[in-house]
């Protein structure tokens, strides 16, 4: 349930977070600070008040999705922003020259920025989003307050049963945790290596 967490979440702060991050360097001024709001909100709102307002408060008005994906949705949306600011800093470190070359050959800005400036970001934003989904995998230990079985969960659950066994529950779970960040890092390890060698 910890990964599952991570996975969902984490394809929606991706999406989206590319999205308000390609809103940002908008030429359209409404779409910028549409965009700067977004970002300054829920990067500025604790993600516990977020899975409080989603969890409790969609239910109130009608919303009414299962826990998961209310949960998901929450730290999706939270993540986004982290996501949106990393891949912005990775725009405006591409020269000014690659999106004035796309757009001398008739290139618009979506194209332009799908094509020349984005791949060119996401190569150099590769150590920070690292960070943002180590940080969400480590938030995901907050969806237990509202049941979701994660890890987290399960822990509480096995020291109820196993009280003698408390320090290797806590070190099996600190290492799962681990295991995880440790997955997250390395799979940026590669990348880098990667795009270093296609550059």
């Amino acid at each position: 349930m910890t990964l599952q967490l991570l996975v969902v979440s984490g394809a929606l702060a991706l999406v989206l977070g590319t999205l308000i991050a390609i809103a940002r360097v908008s030429p359209v001024p409404i779409l910028r600070r549409v965009a700067a709001t977004y970002v300054t909100f829920f990067r500025n709102t604790p993600l516990l008040v977020l899975l409080l307002i989603t969890y409790y408060g969609l239910p109130e008005i009608g919303i009414i999705w299962s826990f998961f994906t209310l949960v998901t949705l929450a730290m999706g949306t939270y993540t986004a922003s982290f996501v949106a600011e990393a891949l912005r800093s990775g725009v405006n470190s591409v020269s000014m020259g690659q999106a004035e070359a796309a757009r001398a050959i008739g290139l618009p800005f979506t194209q332009t920025m799908t094509q020349v400036v984005l791949p060119q970001s996401f190569r150099a934003v590769v150590p920070p989003l690292a960070s943002v989904f180590i940080a969400l995998a480590k938030n995901t230990s907050l969806a237990a307050a509202f049941g979701v079985l994660e890890a987290t969960f399960r822990m509480r659950g096995l020291l109820n049963d196993r009280p003698d066994e408390r320090p290797l529950i806590f070190l099996g779970i600190a290492l799962g945790y681990i295991v995880i960040v440790e997955l997250i890092s390395l799979g940026s390890q590669l990348l880098e290596r990667r795009w270093k060698v296609e550059r």
